[in-house]
C-alpha cells in the first residue's frame, strides 16, 4: 500500500517544471504511506505521483506503472488479491513490465470496459490510470473503501486526486472523499457506480441460510488470499473474537509461501501478533490468552494515557477527522504502529468488519426485526470508509504499516450478507449460536479458539485498550472547554457542531490543521449510539438521551437480550 497523487487537465501554456516541483510538494505531505520509493510522471496534460511502501515484488514494481508502449500510466494504492487469477485469464497477450500485482489493471483496462474489469479485482485499492494516447483519465476506489481517496479541483479547474486529504486541501476548495465503489471517467465526465450487490436489498437474503461449513470456509479463503506479500508481516491481536479469528487462520497458513501456490516454505514462518493497551488492559490480558493458544509470537505493548494524549494532535493531523470514536480508537492503534514498524513488520491483517457484516454492535439487539437489522448492516458498511476503514488505513500508515482486513473481502462478504439476518440476531433464551451476537461466526470456528476468547463479550476498541483511556480524555477535555465556549459551539462550527466537550476538543485541533470549509463537510455528522447510525435511534427511546458513542452506554443491552433465558 501507497500514496498516490494525480493531477489532470493540465493545458499548452502550463509551466511543467513549476507544477511537478508542486506535485512533488504536496505528494510529500503524504510520504509517510510510502517510505520506500518515490516515482513521478509528467507529460503535457498529466502529472502522476507515486510513494512507495513495497509489499509485493519489493525489488521491481515501482510505479507509476507504464504499459510497455508508454501510453499507459498507472498509479495504484492497495493490493489485488487475485492478480494472477485475472493474468491467467487475460484474452490478449499483454507484456508485463514488472510483477507488482497492480499492473493487471493496465492489461484489463485495454479488455473491458470499466464496469466489467472493476468488477473482477478482488482487492483494496485507489488508482489513477491515464491514457496518454486518448487524454483520459479512470479513477477508481475499492467497493467498501478501505484505501482512501480525494479528489478535487484547482483555482485552474485542474482535477487533483490524492490518498490524503493533505495533499489537496490547500489547493481545492472542493476538496471531498472520492466515493467507494465508484469510479470517474473523464471521457464521459461522469462518475459511474460499479459495486452493487443483491444483497443489499433484504427482499434478496430473506430465508436464505448458509451453512456455517460454507462461512467458515469463505473466510479462510480471504485470509489465505490476503497473506500476500513478500515482506514480514502479523497480525493485530487485541484478544476480541474477530481478531482472534484473522490470527487463527492465519497461523494455519503462516507457514507457506502464498504466491506460489503454497509450494515453497514462507519467507518469516513465525506468526508475529501485537497488542496494545493501558496497564491493566482487558485487551492486553486477553491477546495473551488467544496467543498462547495460537503459539504466536507474541508483542503486548503498553502505553501511558500521558503518552496517549500527546499524541492526540498528531492522530487527528494523520487520521483526518473530528469523529470522537475515531479518534478514541485512534490514537492507541497508532502508537502500536509505530512500535510496529520499529520490529519491521510492514503489513498486519486486522479484524475491521465482522461487526458491521453480523450485527456485533450491542445496539443492534436492539433491532426490531431482522429488515430493520439488515438495513442498518448495509447502513454500516457503507460508512465504513469513514470511520473504522480509516481509522486502521490512516492510523497505520503513518508509520508506513500497511493494514488489510479479510472480514471486507469482496468473495466473503458475498456469502456473510446473503444470509437472511434473522440468523444473525440474538434470540433470547436461545441455548445455540444465536445466544449471543456473531454466533454464527462464533460457531463457525468452533475450537480455533479458547472458549473464554471464542465467546467473549464485544469491547469496542477504545474500551478495550482501557477503561481509563476514554474516561481520562473526557476529563481532560472538561478542563480545556469551557460551559460558555460549549454553548457557542454551532456559532464556532456551523457544519457539525459539537456536541460534547470531548468532541469539542477534537474539532478545535482539527481546525488548526484543516479550516476550510470542506474538510469539515469530508467527516459525516449525526448522532450515534455505541456506533450506530443515526437512523439506529429510532430502535430505543433511551438512546436518544445518550451522546457517548462508546459501547459502554448499552453495555447492559447484552445482559437484558440474556436475561430472560
Amino acid at each position: 500500500m501507497c500514496a498516490i497523487f494525480g493531477m489532470f487537465g493540465l493545458q499548452p501554456g502550463d509551466d511543467l517544471h513549476a507544477l511537478r516541483r508542486e506535485a512533488l510538494d504536496r505528494s510529500r505531505r503524504q510520504r509517510h504511506r510510502g517510505p520506500d520509493w518515490s516515482g513521478v510522471h509528467v507529460d503535457d496534460a498529466a502529472i502522476l505521483v507515486h510513494e512507495r511502501l513495497a509489499i509485493v515484488d519489493p525489488a521491481g514494481g515501482a510505479q507509476p506503472l507504464l504499459s510497455a508502449d508508454g501510453t499507459l500510466v498507472l498509479a495504484v494504492n492497495g493490493e489485488i488479491y487475485n492478480h494472477v487469477a485475472l493474468k491467467d485469464a487475460l484474452r490478449q497477450p499483454y507484456a508485463f513490465q514488472t510483477a507488482s500485482d497492480c499492473e493487471v489493471i493496465n492489461a484489463l483496462y485495454r479488455e473491458d470496459d470499466p464496469a466489467t474489469f472493476l468488477n473482477r479485482l478482488n482487492g483494496i485499492f485507489a488508482f489513477a490510470l491515464w491514457d496518454r494516447a486518448t487524454g483520459r483519465v479512470l479513477i477508481a476506489r475499492d467497493p467498501i473503501g478501505v484505501v482512501p481517496l480525494y479528489w478535487g479541483h484547482d483555482a485552474e479547474g485542474r482535477l487533483r486526486v490524492a490518498s490524503e486529504m493533505k495533499a489537496l486541501v490547500d489547493d481545492c476548495a472542493d476538496v471531498a472523499p472520492f466515493p467507494p465503489g465508484h469510479w470517474y471517467d473523464s471521457a464521459t465526465g461522469e462518475l459511474g457506480k460499479y459495486y452493487a450487490r443483491p444483497w443489499r436489498d433484504y427482499a434478496a437474503v430473506e430465508g436464505v441460510e448458509v451453512p456455517l461449513a460454507e462461512l467458515r470456509a469463505a473466510f479462510e479463503a480471504a485470509v489465505h488470499r490476503q497473506l500476500m506479500t513478500d515482506v514480514p508481516y502479523g497480525v493485530l491481536l487485541s484478544g476480541g473474537l474477530d481478531s482472534s479469528l484473522v490470527a487463527a487462520v492465519a497461523a494455519r497458513y503462516a507457514r507457506h509461501r502464498i504466491e506460489d501456490g503454497d509450494r515453497s516454505e514462507a519467507w518469516w514462518p513465525r506468526l508475529h501478533s501485537f497488542a496494545i493497551g493501558l496497564k491493566g488492559s482487558p485487551d492486553l490480558a486477553a491477546a495473551e490468552v488467544a496467543a498462547r493458544a495460537l503459539r504466536t509470537v507474541h508483542h503486548g505493548f503498553e502505553y501511558t494515557f500521558e503518552e496517549g494524549l500527546d499524541a492526540v494532535p498528531e492522530v487527528i493531523r494523520h487520521v483526518e477527522t473530528y469523529d470522537v470514536t475515531t479518534i478514541r480508537a485512534s490514537t492507541p492503534m497508532f502508537l502500536l504502529a509505530r512500535r510496529i514498524k520499529a520490529m519491521g513488520v510492514k503489513m498486519v491483517l486486522s479484524g475491521e468488519g465482522s461487526d458491521e457484516v453480523f450485527g456485533g454492535y450491542l445496539y443492534f439487539h436492539k433491532a426490531p426485526n431482522a429488515r430493520e437489522f439488515h438495513d442498518e448492516l448495509v447502513r454500516k458498511l457503507d460508512a465504513l470508509h469513514h470511520y473504522d476503514c480509516l481509522r486502521a488505513n490512516k492510523s497505520m500508515m503513518a508509520w508506513g504499516v500497511e493494514p488489510r482486513v479479510p472480514f471486507l473481502d469482496r468473495e466473503f462478504l458475498d456469502v456473510a450478507m446473503r444470509m437472511d439476518a434473522a440468523r444473525k440476531m440474538v434470540r433470547k433464551g436461545d441455548a445455540g449460536p444465536q445466544r449471543m451476537e456473531k454466533g454464527l461466526l462464533r460457531a463457525a470456528f468452533d475450537g480455533y479458539l479458547p472458549d473464554e476468547i471464542l465467546w467473549r463479550q464485544k469491547e469496542q476498541f477504545s474500551d478495550g485498550v482501557g477503561y481509563g483511556w476514554i474516561d481520562g480524555l473526557k476529563a481532560h477535555a472538561e478542563a480545556q472547554v469551557s460551559d460558555r465556549v460549549l454553548a457557542a459551539a454551532d456559532k464556532r462550527f456551523p457544519v457539525n457542531p459539537p456536541a460534547t466537550k470531548e468532541a469539542y476538543w477534537y474539532r478545535h485541533l482539527f481546525e488548526q490543521f484543516y479550516p476550510s470549509r470542506a474538510a469539515a463537510d469530508t467527516v459525516p455528522g449525526g448522532k450515534s449510539i455505541a456506533c450506530s447510525s443515526p437512523a439506529a435511534i429510532a430502535w430505543d427511546a433511551s438512546f436518544a438521551r445518550m451522546a457517548d458513542p462508546s459501547g459502554r452506554a448499552v453495555a447492559g443491552v447484552h445482559h437484558d437480550a440474556l436475561g430472560a433465558g
